[in-house]
């Protein structure tokens, strides 16, 4: 069974899906986010002169961000079968979305419609004149017409009870349950800054976005929002505390890491991670626990309505934008409390010239190995 796992590669598969997911999200909750933020709505349809700027923004992103099962399984069966899985990955993303099979449903289709795709290229044989047609014709139909069809009849209806039974269970959790799972998928969701393990959660919090739970996703982004910011204070909680926690060059990459921070972008901050691998992790997990217990028991589990934006959530949040605002607030502290109480001092030195004495690094840069 590990064998057939590791020869299936389900983690690789749904991790360049999630790739590929990630820059619709971001466009499309943008666009969606300032649209609601301005009092904008996402409409069933746009009729010419009679919709201003900010509805057209809402609906745009609230339309592809509809897409989203059509997205993740067309990018799970490209994954495993190249250019001949693109066409059945879309058509089975179709009828997940057709029969409201919902997040689960794409993701479970892009495999079925992948590998049907990678088993009629292997075992479907056709005469010589007939090859060329095989990655644009003939395996694009078989694979689209099956997977579609077994989508609508075969796994659809079990995806459907499963997303009900997590959707009630889910809904069904009181405050204390919401803090604990609030708080472990904060943490999840920056201990790897960006990595698997944040995609994975990421992937998680869509799906239960798409049956109308938005708690999740909301509390993962606005960690990824405030992390950046929480290292940008700890540099001044440390002057406080008469210490140089960075270098010269890591003073430069909060320039540039904080601001990306603010629209909900977390990656700039990981050359400073880098630097102090573990003390990095610590703070920034903790500033995740903190924040996403917040934000789930105050919230009950609602959250903003849109998957990415940063700060440009808390409008779609309704009422709960304070919950959400104050959650990014205590992210920020934590993490740069933390983060200046435990990383060592760089000395005055290296903060004005860049120069960290080798004594003072805690990890070798050329032992790490980013997924």
């Amino acid at each position: 069974m590990k064998k057939f796992f590791k020869q299936a590669n389900f983690k690789g598969h749904l991790l360049t899906a999630i790739s590929y997911l990630i820059p619709i999200v971001c466009g499309a909750g943008f666009l969606i986010a300032i649209g609601m933020a301005f009092g904008g709505k996402s409409q069933d349809a746009l009729v010419i002169g009679k919709f201003d700027f900010f509805q057209a923004l809402a609906t745009l992103g609230g339309k592809a961000l509809g897409l989203l099962p059509v997205i993740i399984a067309t990018g799970i069966a490209f994954s495993i079968a190249g250019k001949p899985g693109i066409a059945p990955g879309f058509v089975t993303g179709l009828a997940a979305v057709s029969i409201s099979a919902g997040f689960i449903g794409g993701l479970v289709g892009g495999y079925v419609a992948g590998w049907l795709a990678v088993g009629v290229l292997t075992y479907f044989k056709v005469p010589k004149w007939a090859k060329g047609l095989m990655p644009t014709l003939i395996v694009p139909f078989i694979a689209s017409f099956l997977s579609g069809l077994i989508m609508i009849y075969v796994i659809g209806t079990p995806i459907s009870w499963f997303t009900d039974w997590l959707t009630n269970l889910l809904t069904s959790m009181n405050g204390a349950s919401n803090l604990v799972f609030g708080g472990l998928l904060g943490a999840l969701s920056i201990v790897d800054f960006g990595g698997p393990i944040n995609k994975t959660a990421f992937a998680f919090a869509l799906t239960l976005q798409a049956q109308g739970i938005n708690g999740p996703v909301t509390a993962l982004q606005l960690t990824n929002t405030a992390t950046p910011i929480g290292f940008g204070l700890a540099f001044f909680i440390a002057k406080l505390l008469r210490k140089n926690i960075y270098t010269h060059e890591e003073i430069e990459t909060l320039k540039s890491a904080v601001p990306m921070g603010v629209v909900n972008i977390v990656e700039g901050v990981i050359p400073i991670i880098l630097n102090d691998l573990v003390r990095g992790i610590i703070a920034a997990g903790c500033g995740g626990l903190v924040e996403g217990a917040i934000l789930m028991t105050m919230t009950q589990g609602e959250g903003a309505t849109v998957p990415f934006g940063g700060f440009l959530m808390l409008p779609t949040m309704g009422s709960n934008w304070t919950a959400g605002l104050l959650a990014i607030v205590a992210n920020i502290l934590v993490t740069g409390c933390v983060y200046a109480l435990i990383k060592k001092d760089v000395g005055k030195e290296a903060m004005l010239k860049g120069d960290v004495p080798v004594e003072e690094k805690d990890v070798d840069l050329d032992d790490i190995q980013i997924m």
